[in-house]
């Protein structure tokens, strides 16, 4: 059995509710052999037969949406990806220094170079990133509340398809299928 990460999009904010118990009545649904989630945000670990990303990708979300009527992106990064992922943080001394400022934006493709010129310039505030692969760092040195970022983004029209996690959740996730 393989294992996956799956993470959802745009749940738990603005009315849309998807529980621990629907994300693992999902995986049921779809005939996954195991399945854990990990906090309250559309974290979920799945183990079954060798998937590709893309394929698995459609697959929960069409679940999704005939189990509960509801249409978001799921983004889903195998165990390898996601170890590849920590290791390539461009930002190691945020990881080490404040954890729960470093996200990482889990993509479904990566930005075109000519897109992170455009967020690059239109950022106002201390916030850096960098764009490696499918995934967008970014580290928030002062405060992610106090942020002006993604209201920066907005401004280009340039958001992607992501769905963002700290470092303290990537590493969870990690834990999970390492075990």
């Amino acid at each position: 059995m393989s294992p996956y990460i799956a993470l959802l999009r745009a749940v738990n904010v603005g009315g849309r509710k998807v529980l621990k118990n629907d994300l693992l009545g999902l995986a049921t649904d779809l005939g996954f052999a195991e399945a854990k989630t990990l906090l309250a945000s559309g974290n979920l670990v799945l183990w079954g037969e060798a998937e590709g990303g893309e394929a698995l990708e459609k697959r929960l979300e069409d679940g999704l949406e005939k189990r509960m009527g509801l249409r978001t992106d799921f983004m889903v990064r195998s165990p390898a990806e996601l170890k590849a992922i920590i290791a390539a943080n461009p930002y190691p001394g945020a990881a080490a220094d404040h954890p729960s400022h470093l996200i990482v934006n889990f993509l479904k493709a990566p930005i075109p170079a000519e897109d992170v010129t455009i967020l690059r310039a239109a950022i106002t505030g201390p916030e850096t990133f960098e764009a490696r692969g499918r995934e967008l760092y970014v580290d928030f040195p002062i405060s992610i509340a106090d942020s002006v970022l993604d209201r920066d983004w907005k401004k280009t029209r340039r958001s992607p398809i992501g769905t963002t996690r700290n470092w303290n959740t990537v590493l969870k996730l990690a834990q999970m299928v390492e075990a």
